[in-house]
């Protein structure tokens, strides 16, 4: 009901659904660089091992913030 009254006050594909896409991008990368920087240079860990995390973590920002943005 709630996301009805949005679509209907933004306009079906407006810009206001594109923010929610771009502040997912954001949020998934800087979870991600946030990270990948955290294991690289404070935890020493290998390339494999700080790449194999940025996505996992990258990967759970994305989904908590898709989620977000649909309440």
């Amino acid at each position: 009901m709630k996301r009805d009254r949005i679509v209907q006050a933004t306009g079906a594909g407006s810009v206001g659904a594109m923010k929610n896409w771009r502040y997912i991008a954001l949020h998934t990368a800087a979870a991600a660089t946030f990270i990948f920087l955290l294991q690289r240079y404070v935890l020493h860990a290998s390339l494999e091992s700080c790449l194999l995390w940025a996505v996992v973590i990258g990967g759970c920002a994305a989904g908590l913030a898709y989620s977000q943005s649909n309440r």
